[in-house]
């Protein structure tokens, strides 16, 4: 039994931190939503904390699943975070999908403590934590991804050493940049053919047996015909790994037309209400422009 500890139980950091828990390690706990802190430690036998320092003093292990590079930020190094309570040596490994550059600079601060940190996103939204299925991304050094790896294998089943610092979140990064503009290339191309007067679900099973096939698209299609924009994975946090991955693109000198097209599109959905609804929600604006709704039978 293992001492680790979880930071965040979002959508996905609930049913990740409950496998570690699943998994037989004791498993201190700490999310901005007190009642969820309070539900998991009751329901798996975790441990409830005040704060991420509290959790830090309690872990040889910590993970984190926060929504964004400034909640990272304040639980890691702000006040009452991890650099507070943290032991030398303690390992700190961030499965948030953050600024790579900003995730340097942490494990910077961090390792000016003794503390260990890897990037570590992870890809699989909330069916694939909840399965600990998730598909993990490592940055930073080899030796502190080979010792930490164990306990991933509990949250996840396929793991890529990408390389030193900020490199997990890259290869990250780069997943969301094709997913999404994937999505924005179905929701142009169905509403095209549903205007067209073509059943969608013909459609989808002619891209399903051509070169177009996706399984994004394979996935997410059946979602829009039955109109259930249930969050997986949310059109807010999209957007904000699109943002993310053209700051990416601006600090190394590579031009992204096309994706920074589809950041304004999913803009275009947050600004319509539907942030919080999942990423296959953002077709409606489009079926709002043409005059048609994607419909199954």
């Amino acid at each position: 039994m293992a001492k680790l500890g979880f930071l965040g139980l979002g959508l996905m950091g609930y049913p990740m931190a409950r496998n570690l828990l699943r998994a037989g390690h004791r498993v201190a706990l700490w999310s901005n939503t007190t009642s969820k802190v309070k539900q998991l430690a009751e329901e798996e036998k975790g441990i409830a904390c005040d704060s991420p320092k509290q959790v830090a003093e309690q872990a040889e292990f910590v993970f984190l699943c926060v929504g964004d590079t400034k909640m990272s930020e304040e639980v890691l190094t702000g006040e009452n975070g991890v650099i507070e309570g943290a032991k030398p040596g303690t390992v700190v490994a961030n499965a948030s999908t953050i600024s790579p550059s900003a995730s340097r600079a942490i494990g910077e601060k961090l390792g000016a403590k003794g503390i260990q940190y890897l990037d570590a996103p992870c890809t699989g939204s909330t069916p694939g934590a909840t399965a600990g299925t998730l598909t993990f991304m490592i940055g930073g050094e080899r030796e502190v991804y080979d010792k930490t790896k164990p306990f991933l294998e509990a949250m996840g089943k396929q793991f890529y050493y990408c390389g030193g610092p900020g490199c997990g979140l890259e290869a990250k990064l780069t997943q969301n940049l094709i997913l999404s503009n994937i999505m924005q290339a179905f929701n142009e191309g169905i509403v095209l053919s549903t205007k067209a007067g073509i059943d969608p679900e013909l459609m989808l099973e002619i891209l399903n047996n051509s070169a177009a096939k996706s399984g994004l698209i394979a996935y997410k299609a059946p979602f829009v015909f039955k109109r259930d924009f249930t969050t997986n994975f949310s059109t807010k946090w999209m957007h904000k790994d699109i943002g993310l991955a053209l700051d990416s693109a601006q600090e190394q000198g590579v031009p992204l037309p096309l994706t920074s097209l589809t950041h304004q599109m999913f803009q275009a959905a947050i600004s319509e209400g539907y942030g919080e609804l999942d990423m296959c929600s953002t077709i409606r604006v489009m079926e709002r422009w043409a005059g048609v709704e994607v419909k199954g039978k």
